[in-house]
């Protein structure tokens, strides 16, 4: 009789528990489903209000990721409160909160300390999702993602650069989409000491008009003065060359970049086609103490009579 009871027991126990382990599962699996659909529900909001109204999606992926942590956090402490188990070892954690708090506090603090970076850069914005900048004149990108942890830059070689939050809070960088898009592309030009300043000044000023790139940013002071939309001001005597600095706006980096590239090309077509020398290093060879024609001959004949 006893015995029939403790089977009972047994199989009833085995039954409870292995019930219970199969809502944990599907609350877990549950989590992962919701998170995969809350994400694919979100980024069709935030492309389509970036595309309507150009708004910034800084903020609204910030959110995304946060949503997801919360969403993980949640549905895997269900998972764990319906198993008795589990949730008796959590309750005695609590207990502990004291020193389990210490011990997470020294154990993450790199990870609370990514996060609170995130936060300060969506809140204060020293860059957004989609700006072009430059750190520590080695890398220079695209922002893709901010993350809880990191920032993903995106490389003009298609590669990924993953930054720690509390890193790239801490550098300094350059931003050329912050405030105002607009570029002054500068190029250093240098011309032959033979040539002509003022023919050389323009020819560059001509094909920098003619770029579909360029654009003129005179403020009111400097149509007043007349100034040239294109300055070119000679910096200074090279050992070759008579050095020249040109000043071209653009609407944006990238422009700016292909501008500059095609401005090379088409200067030195004309340079070569209205006589204006591009230079290239000289080398004077001067030899000293050479023996005179009248010398040479004597030497000559002395030889052959002998």
């Amino acid at each position: 009789m006893i015995e029939n009871i403790l089977e009972h027991l047994k199989v009833h126990w085995f039954d409870n528990s292995y019930s219970r382990m199969i809502v944990a599962a599907s609350i877990i699996v549950m989590t992962f489903l919701f998170q995969r659909v809350f994400v694919r529900i979100f980024n069709k909001i935030i492309n389509k209000s970036s595309e309507e109204i150009h708004n910034d999606p800084t903020n609204y992926k910030f959110l995304r990721h946060a949503i997801s942590a919360l969403i993980f956090i949640v549905g895997f402490g269900a998972a764990i409160y319906s198993i008795p188990v589990l949730r008796t070892l959590a309750n005695s954690m609590l207990a502990g909160a004291g020193i389990l708090a210490v011990a997470i506090g020294f154990a993450s603090q790199q990870a609370f300390s990514n996060i609170i970076s995130g936060i300060f850069i969506v809140l204060f914005k020293p860059f957004r999702v989609n700006d072009r900048i430059q750190i520590k004149d080695t890398i220079t990108g695209i922002v893709e993602d901010i993350t809880l942890r990191h920032t993903v830059i995106r490389n003009f070689e298609n590669r990924r650069v993953i930054i720690p939050n509390s890193v790239i809070s801490q550098e300094t960088l350059v931003n050329s989409d912050i405030v105002d898009e607009k570029i002054c592309k500068v190029m250093d030009i240098g011309i032959g000491y033979g040539s002509d300043i003022e023919k050389a000044r323009r020819i560059i000023q001509e094909e920098a008009m003619k770029h579909p790139g360029y654009i003129d940013n005179r403020n009111e002071e400097q149509l007043e003065n007349n100034e040239h939309p294109v300055m070119v001001r000679a910096m200074g005597w090279g050992d070759f060359s008579v050095n020249l600095r040109v000043w071209i706006w653009s609407p944006d980096a990238p422009t700016a970049f292909k501008m500059g590239c095609d401005l090379y090309e088409s200067i030195k077509k004309r340079f070569e086609q209205d006589g204006v020398e591009i230079p290239f290093p000289y080398r004077n060879v001067i030899h000293h103490n050479l023996p005179s024609a009248e010398t040479i001959n004597h030497k000559q004949q002395g030889e052959d009579s002998i």
